[in-house]
């Protein structure tokens, strides 16, 4: 691990290779797991306000978990997430003709509808971000539903922080992506 600014990063995140692959997995870090996406609080404001304008783009076991629970939810250990559908999927994803599971937050940015990408942790995966009082965490995390992600980014050759940049400089600033670029260089002296 390293430190930059008020981040410490597992040096995983240089070391790993990572580029989804979705024609394998077929986006299965959005329907498999316990758990909806984390939420950044500021998150919470733009997805009740976006969410007439997503609504179009859900399906309708989406449109009715997210009725009846909310644009997000508190989980037990008090942390906010997207809904899930029936413990299951997340609320936002949708599918498209391939059963490739996609977001609805995102195709109605990719359609000029909203100009929010979607959630910040969904955005950076498989790099996760854990905050504390003094610092964040910045970790890769290694979930078995990835392997062809990482063996298409080790074929591409394309590090996990590459993969994440524009996810990276959204959450952290330009200049401490640059500062991470720096590590990497070093590190691979």
């Amino acid at each position: 691990m390293f430190q930059l600014g008020k981040t410490i990063v597992s040096e995983d995140v240089i070391d790993k290779d990572f580029v989804c692959n979705l024609s394998a997995c077929k986006g299965a870090c959005c329907v498999d797991g316990d758990a909806g996406a984390p939420l950044e609080a500021d998150e919470i404001k733009i997805l009740e306000e976006i969410y007439p304008k997503v609504k179009p783009f859900l399906r309708k076991e989406g449109i009715d978990a997210i009725e009846k629970q909310g644009v997000f939810v508190t989980s037990e250990e008090g942390e906010l997430e997207t809904p899930l559908i029936n413990g299951a999927d997340c609320a936002y994803v949708i599918f498209d003709e391939n059963d490739v599971a996609l977001c609805a937050i995102e195709e109605a940015y990719n359609q000029g509808e909203i100009n929010w990408k979607k959630p910040v942790s969904c955005h950076l995966y498989p790099v996760r971000v854990q905050d504390y009082s003094e610092f964040s965490a910045v970790n890769y995390h290694k979930w078995q539903i990835c392997d062809d992600a990482c063996t298409l980014g080790k074929e591409l050759q394309v590090p996990v922080y590459k993969f994440v940049k524009e996810a990276l400089i959204r959450k952290f600033g330009a200049d401490w992506y640059s500062e991470l670029e720096k590590v990497a260089a070093e590190r691979k002296r």
